[in-house]
């Protein structure tokens, strides 16, 4: 999942951890309460649902804010996101997280210089397949996978049993890899509705969750 990661970066927000112990977590990589997390996973993922639910055909072909993709381009792409989502939960690792839920975005962030980051040749190749892709879905079932596979997404996060998970070649505490998730969903909302007026806004009252930077991260504005 790479297009569009560099504006994710510079838009996310650091937010206060919401009251409650904190659940089990690897020492001296993530600080985020699990519960908030998959509490915050499972609104964001709804909003996107209720966005995009009885669109036209019309609809899903309004530009959206990612550039050169519609909105059903942003939905499949977050699609591919709920459905490697489903992968990683059951993908248990057992090395200690070598990224949180801030640092994962490094290798995506503009001027990083890797292949994924936006102007590479990694983030053209999936911004072109993803629009290939998107467009041999009907509109209703495009949606259809998504609710259904963000839904299963959510369930399969509150199952898993991992204390650290491993996707694309790095290893994350499960609720710094659910908080990735969440935050770019909750862009990616934004990202769909900008021509879409009547769809409705992000949750007034998401759990808040805090993350402790392990670092600076390139064009980041946290």
């Amino acid at each position: 999942m790479v297009a569009a990661r560099g504006i994710q970066a510079r838009q996310r927000r650091s937010v206060t951890q919401s009251a409650g112990a904190l659940f089990r977590r690897i020492r001296g990589v993530s600080d985020l309460d699990r519960a908030a997390v998959l509490d915050a996973l499972d609104a964001v993922y709804g909003n996107v649902t209720a966005a995009v639910s009885g669109l036209s055909e019309a609809h899903m072909m309004r530009p959206s804010r990612c550039a050169g993709w519609a909105v059903a381009d942003v939905l499949y792409h977050q699609l591919l996101d709920a459905r490697r989502a489903l992968r990683t939960f059951a993908t248990p690792a057992d090395g200690p997280a070598d990224r949180d839920d801030v640092s994962y975005w490094r290798d995506y962030a503009p001027g990083s210089g890797e292949d994924a980051a936006n102007g590479g040749d990694g983030a053209a190749a999936h911004a072109r397949y993803v629009r290939i892709a998107a467009s041999a879905y009907a509109p209703g079932w495009l949606v259809w996978e998504w609710s259904e596979t963000a839904a299963a997404a959510c369930r399969a996060a509150r199952a898993c049993g991992h204390e650290a998970v491993a996707t694309q070649g790095h290893v994350l505490s499960l609720a710094d890899f659910a908080a990735t998730l969440a935050v770019e969903a909750a862009v990616h909302h934004l990202d769909l509705t900008v021509t879409l007026p009547a769809a409705p806004g992000p949750d007034p009252r998401p759990p808040r969750i805090r993350a402790r930077p392990a670092g600076p991260v390139p064009g980041d504005s946290v």
